[in-house]
This record gives structure tokens, C-alpha cells and sequence, in this order.
């Protein structure tokens, strides 16, 4: 498969990593807001090579042959190569807005994701702080797309353009975008609300680039004054120093939930159920949370 286009890519976009990134720490030091600390920097990238490298190992598995058997047995075939390319970023940022929402509302998915929220920074690093084993079913999401003729090497060409935009709202520096801007787009200001520890903004604005369908599907929030972000998890401390168990961790818990003395349909839930459900009320979900304090 060709991966010129990628390759072209990566090379552009690392340099304009390196100077945006070193940009924000050299202003948050001179401004004294102190967005970065030297242990998350290096958390965020042990992070992202975890992820990279088994995005590696599992892309020669499974693009190679799910997605290309898939795309050979195509359903559509667009021709108008400008209608092809619009129709792939919509429908590629449609698919990431599903994976997204059943990653946050689904258990067995946030241990996965959860990674990426367990950071108390917020700065463009935190962009890289991926959830390690998600391409080990990222991929069952671009099924429909290949289905509907799409070329599997240009779905991931357009998942490195839409993830790299994704990074870039990792900011505290943009407080604002224009009116139009935040009305379609997903703006540094939507995206610290989804990383927000708050109730109110829990599980909310769950877009990569168009913010279009939060407000479609109902999980958009707009960033109040009234309301400061506070970042990370919601029960912060739980993590130990250990690196590995940045990745882990949830499981852990999902283990000890599991050891129960309960029903295997109870067992079920606490695998299935979104994250914070309980057979006793010892913990609540998002929902039960605002719910609580409304």
C-alpha cells in the first residue's frame, strides 16, 4: 500500500510540533502559569510511543487484510475525487464522534481511554497522552467507511490530518475562537470542558474536529465562567508513579469490581455499564452525578 502521503505528513507536522510546543512552555514559564511540569512531558510521550508501536504491529495485521478484503467488497464507488475527499473527512470525524462516546460510556472502553483524561495538565502535550490499546479496535470503526469505497491507506491519511487538529486544541493559550468558528468547529474552549474533572462537564463535547455533532447528539457544553475546569479524573490520587500503571490502572479497578460477590449479570455491568456504575451505589455514573447536584 502506498504511504507516501502520510509519510509527507508525519515529516511536516513533526517540526510544527517542536515549535508550537516549545512556543507554549517558553510563554506559560514567562507568563508564570506553569502549564507543563517536566513528569507529565515525559508521561505523555512514553504514552504516545506505547500507542504508536502497537498501532504498528496491529496496522500490518489488520489493514492488510480485514480492511483491504472490505474495500474489495466496496458497496459504493465515488468518482468526483472532491466529493470523495469532503465525504471521507465528514465521515471519518463521524466515526471518531462514535468511538469517542462508547469510549466514555462504556467501561471496558474507558480503561482504555481513560489514560488520556488522567492528567491534571492541559497543554499540547496532553494531545499525545494516547490511549495505548485502542488500536486494537480503532479499526472496526473504518469498516462502514471502506465499505462505502473509501481506500483504508486514505482513511488513515485522513485520521492523521483530523488527529493532528485534534492535538492542537490541547491549549489553555486560545481562550475564545469567533462565534462562527466555535458554532461547527471544536475549539481549544470545547475541548477543555471535555477534559474537565467538573459533573457539569463530564462526557461532554466528545468531537475531533467538527463540534456539529455534540450539539446533533446531545452531549454539547459550552465552557462557563461560572465554571472553572478542573482537570483529570474525577477521583484523582489513584495512580501510583509507575508508568505502566498509567495504562492499567482502570483495569485494576474493574478487577476488584469483578471479585464481587455478585450475579454474572451484575459482573456484566460493571464491564458494560458506563464508567462509575455500581450494583450498591457506592459509586455513580456521569448521569447520576448531575443528577445529584441539580
Amino acid at each position: 500500500m502506498n504511504t507516501t502521503k502520510e509519510t509527507i505528513f508525519i515529516l511536516f507536522s513533526i517540526p510544527l510540533y517542536s515549535i508550537l510546543i516549545g512556543t507554549e512552555i517558553l510563554l506559560s514559564n514567562w507568563q508564570q502559569r506553569k502549564f507543563y511540569t517536566l513528569r507529565g512531558v515525559l508521561e505523555n510521550i512514553f504514552l504516545t510511543i506505547c500507542n504508536a508501536g502497537l498501532d504498528i504491529l496491529l496496522r500490518t495485521i489488520f489493514y492488510l487484510s480485514v480492511l483491504m478484503w472490505c474495500y474489495h467488497h466496496q458497496i459504493f464507488s465515488i468518482k468526483n475525487v472532491y466529493l470523495y475527499w469532503f465525504l471521507l473527512f465528514i465521515l471519518e470525524d463521524l466515526a471518531f464522534y462514535f468511538e469517542h462516546r462508547v469510549d466514555h460510556y462504556c467501561r471496558i472502553f474507558w480503561a482504555v481511554h481513560v489514560t488520556h483524561h488522567s492528567s491534571e495538565e492541559f497543554n499540547l502535550t496532553t494531545g499525545f497522552r494516547s490511549s495505548v490499546f485502542q488500536p486494537v479496535y480503532r479499526f472496526f470503526y473504518f469498516i462502514p467507511i471502506v465499505l462505502m469505497g473509501f481506500d483504508p491507506m486514505d482513511i488513515i491519511f485522513m485520521y492523521a490530518l483530523t488527529q493532528t487538529y485534534g492535538i492542537l486544541v490541547h491549549t489553555q493559550f486560545i481562550q475564545k475562537m469567533p462565534d462562527w468558528f466555535e458554532a461547527v468547529f471544536v475549539s481549544p474552549s470545547h475541548h477543555r470542558v471535555h477534559h474537565a474533572s467538573n459533573i457539569l462537564y463530564l462526557d461532554k463535547n466528545m468531537g475531533m474536529c467538527l463540534i456539529i455533532w455534540d450539539k446533533i447528539f446531545g452531549t454539547f457544553q459550552k465552557e462557563l465562567e461560572s465554571e472553572p475546569v478542573k482537570y483529570g479524573l474525577t477521583k484523582p490520587g489513584k495512580i501510583s508513579n509507575n508508568p505502566f500503571n498509567l495504562i492499567i490502572h482502570e483495569w485494576k479497578e474493574i478487577g476488584k469490581d469483578l471479585s464481587k460477590k455478585t450475579s454474572i449479570k451484575t459482573k456484566l455491568k460493571y464491564l458494560f455499564m458506563p464508567p462509575g456504575w455500581s450494583h450498591d451505589g457506592s459509586s455513580q455514573t456521569s448521569k447520576e452525578l448531575r443528577k445529584r447536584v441539580s
